[in-house]
């Protein structure tokens, strides 16, 4: 009688080791009794190219992709999946039965999901929506919000030109305005994003004043180390109402286990307490 294939696959960033990717989806694995496991995969920038061809000949099912890599992978696998595509943005990776790689982008879908569970009457249309950072992040949380009814998006970056080549890419409703103009691209929103890596254990706080935020405005950081970031502790103190970033690395992660092991796998509050554990 033959044992049950291993199934494996795992999360390739720089750096990767405060990802608790690993946590989710081996408690997945444990919980629907397939033997395998779910590990890190430290790949330096520059080394991508080297490392995601020998994905199929390791026995990986797939990995994800987190930072800095989002981007650069598009150009190293087989196929790219047609929402990715317009994304400019992948996030997951499964290894085709012929050894093809094929790439996907569930950021989108996570972080809107995240977004539902957290505000059931959310709608993107409610008002102008400011978004700081113009990395692999954002480009799937701005396209979502345009795909959900988003009128305005304010797109501001440290690096003035990279917001503006977004824009110009994904057109309306997207607007790029220059970094020294984040703290009055508040005024009057409905919803503020961070997309930046401001704020995550060990980088700089975000700099931004909230003054011109109105009190209604939902706040939402992609970060989840630490789960309030000081952009949503600032926030949470005045008054709006916030959401972290662990309900999209939660919601992001259901497709692609699915896509890897053949289940759609639950959220559930004992998975999330038992990733907030080790936050």
């Amino acid at each position: 009688m033959s044992s049950p294939p291993f199934c494996l696959a795992g999360i390739v960033g720089w750096p990767v080791a405060h990802s608790r990717s690993p946590r989710l989806h081996n408690y997945w694995l444990d919980q629907y009794g397939l033997t395998g496991a779910y590990v890190q995969l430290s790949v330096a920038p520059g080394k991508l190219a080297l490392a995601l061809p020998g994905l199929a000949a390791l026995g990986f099912r797939g990995c994800n992709i987190t930072l800095p890599h989002k981007v650069d992978a598009l150009a190293l696998v087989d196929e790219v999946d047609a929402n990715a595509r317009r994304m400019g943005a992948m996030n997951t990776i499964v290894v085709q039965p012929d050894g093809s790689l094929k790439g996907f982008n569930n950021d989108g879908f996570g972080y809107i999901q995240s977004l539902l569970d957290a505000q059931p009457d959310w709608r993107a249309d409610a008002g102008p929506i400011t978004v700081l950072g113009a990395g692999g992040a954002a480009r799937a949380v701005v396209l979502s919000l345009a795909d959900r009814g988003a009128k305005e998006i304010r797109l501001l970056n440290r690096t003035d030109a990279k917001a503006q080549g977004l824009a110009a890419e994904f057109g309306a409703p997207v607007k790029a305005l220059p970094w020294a103009d984040r703290h009055a691209a508040l005024a009057d929103v409905a919803m503020l994003v961070n997309t930046t890596s401001q704020g995550m254990h060990g980088h700089p706080e975000l700099e931004l004043d909230l003054a011109a935020l109105p009190k209604h405005a939902l706040v939402s950081d992609v970060i989840y180390v630490p789960l309030e970031t000081p952009l949503l502790a600032a926030a949470r103190a005045r008054g709006n109402p916030t959401v972290d970033g662990l309900g999209m690395l939660l919601n992001q992660a259901r497709p692609a286990f699915h896509a890897w092991f053949g289940v759609m796998p639950q959220l559930t509050p004992e998975l999330r307490r038992a990733v907030e554990a080790t936050l």
